[in-house]
């Protein structure tokens, strides 16, 4: 499933195309997706003005002129890709060698906008989502409600995660992945964040945070590693895992940078280390550490 760093490039890959452009018709060309398509969506969305695109946690919002945001889910296997009005009439005949992912049979969702380009939802897999809600209860609405802070903004920080960390003996992998905690954060990025920190995934959230409720200096390490991880995975243009592109098609590269995330069996990239990554299951998850240097 795609992670913020990559929803977020994506957001950024539409921007240029969507913000401030009318959609002068859309194309529903299913009856769901993981969900059904909010009643009258089509015709809901056309001539309607983009005045903004933004992201919460692993969610695209694109704000409409008339109060509502289009809330747009990647799922598992979605993206979107944009088509120039010069680009339009060699679809049909590349087609043929199109990446899986991008075959037409799976472009569900496509918006025309008055400039002349269209955007393209493709989603094999058909986990991703569209809904309309009005900006006023977005906040209230179930998909926001309880989310933590983002991990790219200023709320993230030592001091947060002491509280939402002491007196808790979950794993501290499954503690960074509650996204009650932390918003968007995802299997990926903590696994590296944690092996950048030198910490054991295992070990209790809790043995972070002070006896006086105080974050350690280990924390504090913890907090500017997820912040820098996910900022440099950002820079990089996501993770190409699968089915992902950016929204011009092309790939991202953070996967090179990749320290211990899926790499079992390797020697630790810790000059200093002599041990081998391992992959264990936590909630489900694979988890990717070095055993001799995180502790």
């Amino acid at each position: 499933m795609p992670e913020l760093p990559e929803v977020e490039t994506v957001r950024r890959g539409l921007q240029p195309v969507l913000e401030n452009a009318t959609i002068e018709r859309a194309e529903i060309r299913r009856e769901n997706l993981r969900f059904a398509f909010p009643e009258g969506l089509a015709a809901r969305l056309a001539g309607r003005q983009v005045i903004g695109l933004g992201r919460r946690a692993k969610y695209l919002l694109a704000d409409l002129d008339d109060g509502m945001v289009l809330v747009m889910h990647l799922g598992m296997s979605g993206s979107f890709r944009v088509v120039t009005p010069e680009e339009r009439h060699l679809i049909a005949e590349a087609s043929f060698h199109l990446a899986r992912g991008k075959l037409p049979q799976h472009d569900h969702v496509v918006l025309h906008l008055t400039s002349g380009a269209s955007i393209l939802y493709n989603d094999p897999r058909r986990f991703g989502f569209f809904d309309l809600i009005a900006r006023v209860t977005l906040a209230e609405h179930p998909y926001f409600a309880k989310l933590g802070v983002e991990p790219v903004g200023n709320a993230l920080d030592a001091a947060y995660l002491a509280e939402k960390f002491s007196g808790r003996k979950t794993p501290l992998k499954s503690a960074l992945l509650d996204q009650h905690v932390i918003a968007g954060l995802g299997n990926i990025y903590v696994c590296e964040a944690l092996f950048r920190s030198g910490l054991d995934p295992r070990r209790a959230a809790g043995t972070l945070v002070t006896r006086s409720g105080k974050p350690s200096a280990k924390l504090a390490l913890l907090t500017d590693e997820i912040r820098a991880t996910i900022a440099e995975a950002i820079e990089a243009g996501g993770s190409t895992l699968r089915d992902h592109t950016r929204a011009d098609g092309s790939l991202g590269y953070f996967q090179h940078r990749f320290k211990v995330y899926d790499r079992e069996g390797d020697p630790c990239p810790n000059m200093s280390c002599s041990g081998t990554i391992e992959r264990i299951t936590q909630s489900g998850r694979s988890t990717f550490f070095c055993p001799s240097c995180q502790k």
